[in-house]
């Protein structure tokens, strides 16, 4: 039961609704962010990326404010029941199908589709890596050279193995580098959808069918979603320097 009146209820309802909508919407910047990373790391400099992440987070924000603020400035349903003292997130059906489309089900299919572009550029990036490693026959005037060549075998080594092992420790550290960035997003999107998607299936299909589903389980689906943002500084600290270091600092500082 809410005891602490109308007024506070709804200040409740909305940052509630304001904060799970904007930790949702930073996974999907995330997600953005480290997918024009991957693809796009010559165009994608430290300012464009400065530039966009700040768009994204006033987006983020402005969208989440307008779904947690829309019962109180349309009258969008009632969020607040006098009779039986409960307080819970306006249940009228068409609010019901905006917010949970908009604060998760959009954002949802976004991280969906990042995924598997990331997925479908790292499979053609390996059918091209093997193509290329494909061992071609030597031409007439390139084994005439390679003859030449022999007859200073000394400095032609030298300068053959400098340049192969510049370029492949080159390529392995970048393709270490997306490799480890796109395992960071499958685990984030992961334990994203695992933690979410209880809460929003029920939290859909409650108010359109008019079913009984026990508080217990709410609480529980409403608390695993709640989880979600304990998760990821964890993720963000296993896969970030910058995130680490941060962490060591906050609670290991002497």
């Amino acid at each position: 039961r809410w005891r602490l009146g109308r007024s506070l209820c709804q200040v409740w309802i909305s940052f509630d609704v304001l904060c799970c909508t904007a930790s949702i919407w930073n996974v999907t910047a995330i997600a953005l962010d480290r997918y024009w990373s991957i693809t796009r790391h010559l165009e994608y400099t430290l300012r464009i990326r400065r530039r966009i992440s700040n768009i994204m987070i006033a987006l983020t924000w402005a969208l989440s404010a307008f779904i947690s603020l829309a019962p109180l400035l349309f009258g969008w349903g009632e969020t607040y029941s006098e009779d039986s003292e409960e307080c819970q997130v306006s249940q009228e059906p068409s609010y019901t199908i905006f917010s949970t489309f908009g604060a998760f089900y959009l954002p949802l299919c976004v991280v969906l589709f990042v995924t598997t572009l990331l997925s479908f550029q790292r499979h053609l990036k390996i059918v091209s890596v093997t193509q290329k490693r494909v061992i071609q026959p030597i031409s007439p005037p390139l084994e005439r050279d390679v003859k030449e060549a022999a007859q200073q075998p000394q400095m032609v080594f030298t300068v053959r193995h400098a340049t192969v092992t510049f370029q492949t420790d080159g390529d392995t550290w970048r393709e270490q580098k997306e490799k480890k960035a796109a395992l960071m997003v499958g685990i984030l999107i992961g334990v994203f959808v695992l933690c979410w998607i209880p809460f929003f299936i029920t939290e859909l299909i409650n108010p359109l069918c008019s079913c009984d589903i026990p508080p217990i389980w709410k609480s529980i689906f409403l608390w695993l979603g709640y989880s979600n943002s304990f998760f990821n500084p964890l993720i963000y600290t296993a896969f970030n320097k910058n995130y680490n270091n941060a962490f060591r600092n906050l609670f290991f500082r002497q």
